[in-house]
């Protein structure tokens, strides 16, 4: 039977979302029906959805020279230059680090970001004016550019690079590839595995040159943010073990509040906490890096709508809305990070769980 995985498999306590081919589906419906496993149909035809992915819609522009600089991180496996934007408006902000696309099919989080660039070069909110003005932005939009071309061309649900290690199976999980803690937990060693990490960390030379640029600034980061689908989740380290990290109540308090800010935009709802117990153990990914070797110390990584009903194929005018409630939690993220931080480690968060969990 030939189907495919949308999700991780987790435990038996956790859906895995997953493709049937039309022609296997009375097959498929059987079998789960024979084991009596409970089911829900989330899309009839998935063809349809993609077509829906493809309508464009126009956002504003702005013409703001001066405060926008680009720069090159690195050229990917297939030769294409990784960009990052950076945003600056006067000397001596303290940074915000945004990165998006590292798995290639998450189409939400490079459209998600770049409504967020717009915003902050465009918008008269005076929130979003405030944190536009008084941080410096690094962004990088598409960190993955081989593999979300070739999400567009070949395969939608394409996730890795495109680096070659074996002979019929290609690509690595960047987000499994970084150098802390690499290929213990949550990962592969199967080069066929969506969550393949690699013959080695940093193996892929688009984490290589992602790694470098971001420890170039590191010293004037206070913020780190990673954008993922899908899932609705807002999540800090770690993802390696279930030990809290150092200033765990800081970012659990953090976390509640831009949670509860993004709900507050149109009403969906995400659940947060510590990566390994609010999605799963995962181990070589971006934000364990950042946190674990750079010591950054505000550190969320979002995984963006929805819960399945679209899955990575998330229709085009979700963008906007998905925008506008990220950005809200953003707001909030920053807000609490020019608190002083004594202020912040002052604040005393109840666990509800021996694993963290805010259930």
């Amino acid at each position: 039977m030939k189907l495919r995985l949308w999700s991780d498999v987790q435990d038996v306590h956790n859906p895995v979302h997953i493709m049937v081919p039309p022609y296997q589906e009375e097959e498929f419906t059987n079998l789960i029906k024979s084991f009596s496993m409970p089911h829900t149909i989330n899309m009839h035809n998935v063809q349809d959805i993609k077509h829906l992915g493809h309508n464009k819609e126009r956002g504003a522009t702005g013409d703001d020279v001066g405060v926008v600089t680009l720069s090159d991180v690195g050229e990917t496996y297939e030769g294409r230059v990784i960009k990052a934007v950076k945003i600056s408006h006067k000397t001596g902000n303290r940074g915000v680090f945004i990165e998006t696309g590292i798995h290639a099919c998450e189409w939400i989080g490079p459209a998600t970001v770049l409504y967020i660039l717009n915003e902050l070069l465009t918008s008269n909110n005076t929130e979003i004016r405030d944190i536009a003005d008084n941080f410096d932005w690094y962004i990088v939009p598409s960190a993955n550019p081989d593999g979300y071309e070739y999400s567009h061309t070949t395969d939608r649900l394409w996730r890795k690079t495109r680096s070659e290690y074996n002979a019929t199976c290609y690509g690595v999980d960047p987000n499994r590839n970084w150098d802390f803690h690499w290929g213990e937990v949550g990962t592969s060693p199967d080069p066929c595995s969506r969550m393949y990490a690699g013959p080695e960390p940093l193996s892929e030379v688009e984490i290589r040159g992602l790694s470098q640029y971001i420890t170039s600034v590191a010293e004037r980061l206070d913020v780190y943010i990673s954008l993922h689908s899908y899932g609705q989740l807002l999540m800090f380290p770690y993802g390696f073990t279930d030990d809290p990290v150092d200033n765990y109540d800081v970012l659990y308090n953090i976390a509640e509040k831009a949670a509860n800010s993004l709900t507050s935009v149109h009403g969906t709802v995400y659940k947060f906490g510590p990566i390994i117990s609010t999605v799963y153990p995962a181990s070589g990914s971006s934000l364990d890096w950042v946190k674990g070797v750079l010591n950054v110390t505000f550190t969320f990584a979002y995984e963006l709508r929805d819960n399945g009903t679209y899955g990575d194929l998330l229709p085009a005018n979700l963008i906007i809305p998905s925008g506008e409630e990220t950005l809200a939690s953003v707001i909030t993220i920053l807000q609490q990070a020019r608190v002083p931080y004594c202020v912040l480690r002052s604040v005393q968060v109840v666990r509800l769980s021996n694993n963290y969990t805010n259930g």
